[in-house]
């Protein structure tokens, strides 16, 4: 079964990369929420992705939401990553997943899944993100950078300083996450990352298509 979207294996044409979170959407459901997202985002820039991120719900629930997101992140040219399932990742069609840290090895990850599929690697220090890119991993989300109550299991905010870090060390592209914000952007930018990560930024917002369209102006003037 080949992706959707499979592309040679590195693209990566998004700088934008949404994480679903069905419980902070207001009570619309998740796959309108991303649509109103990628609406309000737009295709310019760098496009989009969206991390379907929805970890408490059966398999077969989750299947068919993730075949739901698939088709509104398509009609919209957007990639659609699947956290941590590669089952799930290959039944829906999608462009790739997102591992943890202690997930599979990336290594292993890449025999299964093939060339044209992506995988990225959310990381929490310097020496995760040299792992992951060791072992094959298109991209990374390095975080939190800021403090956030979505990632406080993760220890303390990495600062921009981190960020910075490891954005210099690694030759793959870095993914900011953890309490970014539009106004935020560039300063992680500036200090060298790829592209934004976000959760209740966008599907937190009481407007999801506007916030969506904040980030994407503040990523298109960085």
């Amino acid at each position: 079964m080949s992706s959707t979207h499979a592309r040679p294996r590195g693209v990566i044409d998004f700088s934008l990369n949404l994480i679903t979170d069905r419980r902070a959407t207001g009570g619309v459901s998740l796959p309108d929420a991303v649509s109103a997202a990628l609406t309000g985002a737009g295709t310019a820039g760098g496009g989009c992705a969206v991390q379907l991120r929805e970890k408490d719900l059966p398999t077969r629930e989750l299947l068919e939401l993730a075949l739901r997101v698939r088709d509104r992140s398509a009609a919209a040219g957007a990639r659609l990553l699947i956290n941590d399932r590669l089952d799930l990742c290959w039944a829906s069609g999608a462009d790739g997943v997102q591992l943890r840290a202690d997930s599979l090895p990336t290594r292993v990850v890449r025999r299964l899944l093939g060339e044209s599929l992506l995988i990225g690697v959310s990381v929490h220090s310097l020496d995760e993100a040299v792992r992951a890119e060791a072992e094959g991993a298109d991209f990374v989300l390095f975080g939190p950078v800021y403090e956030t109550p979505s990632k406080s299991m993760y220890g303390p905010p990495q600062g921009l300083g981190r960020l910075a870090e490891t954005t210099a060390r690694l030759r793959i592209p870095v993914f900011a996450v953890g309490g970014v914000t539009a106004a935020r952007v560039p300063d992680v930018l500036h200090a060298g990352a790829r592209g934004v990560s976000v959760i209740s930024a966008v599907f937190g917002a009481d407007d999801i298509a506007r916030a969506a369209e904040s980030m994407r102006r503040a990523l298109n003037a960085g």
